[in-house]
């Protein structure tokens, strides 16, 4: 195909897009509009309503068609989860949009750099390109977990000293967002004020623990309303949680340390048949491009990268243990 009817076809088909996502939005505005003038949306078993409703719209306005494959593909609430714990403001089309956008823009790099002669090539760019923003949403709220969990101790022990100076367990939360940083004071603050504006503490902390998916959040959550259906200490409870969240830090930091050796074995194999090709292109350029130029070195080619991250993968699962 000429490179010059792919980008055609690729501007047509943007171009489509951008138009039928307007119209959709018109309509929903429309919509939304007939709504606030008081026609109110029955709520029905088939379509229930879980938040509030302008926001709802409005969501539904800035992405129509890419939440509707998401919600076909029932990915929609695991992506906002993933983005909410993250904590950026994508929204689950946002980031269908930006993986849609940057696979169009790899493949038609690669595709206008190579004159269209090695598709395969064109649509590994684009998949590599298209996977960065959920990779980026992924190790961003990952690393965001972490901080708080290292975090997390410390509050727990400001918080049974706050109740044992005095202090509710509402007041406790109100100041652990002034004393500690992100993102553990950002949590908290939002704990707090969802309290504050009338939403049950069961609620406010069940919310809390699918923000953060920590063990050690799902702990500090079931043993305040443990001890809110049954009574108790609540202060010995969290300083006893404490040492226990510092006890199961110790002994990763241990495990990490052990399985460091089988972890670098890995990458090192990994990482020497990655080493040898690129010298086979530096060294013998003509017998290296039979990889690129021969359909069977195309298979090849894909069954060694194939079996190289399987092997990877296998080898990570056998050092890594959840503690």
């Amino acid at each position: 195909m000429n490179p010059i009817v792919f980008l055609l076809a690729l501007v047509s088909s943007v171009g489509c897009y951008l138009l039928v996502s307007r119209r959709l939005g018109r309509k929903e505005r429309s919509a939304a509009v007939r709504r606030l003038m008081g026609k109110h949306i029955v709520k029905t078993e088939a379509n229930p309503v879980s938040g509030p409703l302008l926001m709802q719209m409005a969501d539904e306005v800035r992405g129509r068609l890419a939440t509707r494959l998401l919600e076909r593909l029932r990915l929609k609430q695991a992506t906002e989860r993933m983005l909410e714990t993250a904590d950026l403001k994508w929204g689950a089309a946002g980031l269908a949009h930006r993986s849609v956008a940057l696979f169009l823009a790899g493949f038609a790099a690669v595709t206008v750099a190579t004159g269209n002669h090695m598709p395969q090539f064109a649509l590994l760019g684009g998949a590599l390109l298209g996977i960065i923003p959920l990779v980026y949403a992924r190790r961003k709220a990952s690393s965001r977990v972490r901080q708080f969990e290292q975090q997390f101790p410390d509050c727990l022990e400001f918080i049974s000293r706050s109740m044992r100076a005095g202090h509710a367990f509402s007041v406790s939360l109100e100041m652990v967002h002034r004393e500690f940083p992100e993102p553990l004071a950002g949590e908290f603050r939002r704990t707090f004020e969802e309290q504050n504006l009338g939403q049950p503490l069961e609620i406010v902390l069940q919310k809390l623990g699918q923000r953060i998916p920590s063990m050690d959040v799902h702990f500090f959550v079931s043993a305040v309303l443990l001890q809110k259906r049954t009574g108790g200490n609540l202060a010995d409870l969290l300083d006893k949680l404490a040492q226990i969240i510092r006890e199961r830090f110790k002994l990763r930091a241990r495990i990490r340390a052990i399985s460091a050796q089988g972890m670098m074995s890995g990458r090192i194999l990994s990482a020497i048949p990655i080493a040898v090709g690129a010298l086979m292109f530096v060294v013998n350029p003509e017998y290296a491009r039979f990889f690129i130029d021969d359909p069977a070195g195309h298979e090849m080619l894909a069954g060694g990268l194939a079996l190289q991250l399987t092997g990877y993968l296998i080898i990570r699962k056998l050092v890594t243990f959840e503690v």
